[in-house]
């Protein structure tokens, strides 16, 4: 069986802070081809679809469309704050290399 992926509370967290649910938004993570490694993240503000996953915390709401869901089994959704600026990432044990922009991977 897959996993789901797991959203850490520091990605709710800023999902609050920034007022997605009280928008009616969630946070949509979706796996498209393309990138510099074969894969690529899109990781976007977008409304629930009936098909979607939703994964819940804090009132807010991550979607995983059906067709990304397997490519992000047991992955991790968590956000970052770096020197560098702070983003939502994503830690997938099924990509086999990804590349240093951190949104493209293979498998």
């Amino acid at each position: 069986m897959n996993l789901p992926p797991n959203v850490t509370d520091r990605a709710f967290s800023r999902l609050a802070e920034i007022g997605a649910g009280d928008d009616g938004m969630a946070l949509r993570v979706a796996v498209e081809g393309g990138g510099c490694s074969g894969f690529q993240y899109e990781i976007k503000l977008d409304a629930v679809d009936p098909d979607d996953l939703v994964l819940e915390g804090q009132g807010q709401k991550v979607v995983v469309d059906s067709v990304s869901l397997p490519f992000l089994t047991g992955a991790t959704i968590d956000f970052s704050e770096e020197l560098i600026g702070a983003r939502f990432v994503i830690e997938n044990p099924n990509a086999t290399s990804s590349c240093g922009c951190g949104t493209s991977f293979s498998m």
